[in-house]
């Protein structure tokens, strides 16, 4: 095999949860290197239509949603992506069926993938105590509050997530998630045979 990375995540079906409001190169960019890797992304919202990106405080494009999150079925999801933005995330955490969505998918141990605003949907769905994190530097207190260990670094891996910062960190970002949904993956395929 030339390229160890090539196709990695061949077969895999990765939820990304987000509404209106997202830092677009948090979705735009992991979905790049996610697909590169061969997996299949599938962008759920609780609305049906576009959803409006953000690039900090300026608009960005529009993207196309896939399947209404209330119409999604997490079995039928290998693991999850959350984007950033503080509009979308803070939106995103009173959704229940984004709650039950994340909820299913830590239970089931498959990977979660979180990036700045992201860990907010993981708090309100009661999953971070325990655990350690990172997040934009402004929730911490809120990660904190709900018992969970925050650290500020490019990159924390705690069993099946991984989180990140900001945008500057998506490089490192991309390629511990490749990493965990690589190994995720490899488990799967084990368990199956």
């Amino acid at each position: 095999m030339a390229n160890k990375h090539h196709k990695k995540l061949n077969g895999m079906r990765v939820a990304i949860l987000a509404t209106n409001g997202f830092e677009q190169a948090e979705l735009e960019e992991p979905r790049k290197a996610l697909r590169a890797a061969g997996a299949e992304t599938v962008l759920l919202s609780p609305k049906t239509g576009t959803l409006q990106g953000m690039k900090h405080d300026q608009k960005g494009s529009e993207f196309a949603v896939d399947m209404k999150l209330q119409d999604a079925n997490p079995e039928e999801f290998d693991a999850v992506l959350l984007p950033g933005g503080a509009q979308n995330a803070d939106q995103l955490r009173v959704e229940e069926a984004a709650k039950r969505f994340v909820q299913a998918i830590d239970q089931a141990k498959k990977p979660i993938a979180v990036i700045c605003h992201g860990p907010w949907l993981l708090v309100s769905a009661g999953l971070v105590k325990g655990r350690e994190l990172t997040s934009y530097h402004t929730i911490q207190s809120d990660i904190r509050n709900a018992g969970c260990k925050w650290t500020d670094q490019e990159t924390v891996r705690d069993k099946n997530w991984v989180s990140s910062r900001q945008p500057d960190d998506i490089p490192a970002f991309n390629k511990a998630m490749i990493e965990l949904f690589g190994e995720a993956r490899e488990g799967a395929a084990t368990s199956r045979n």
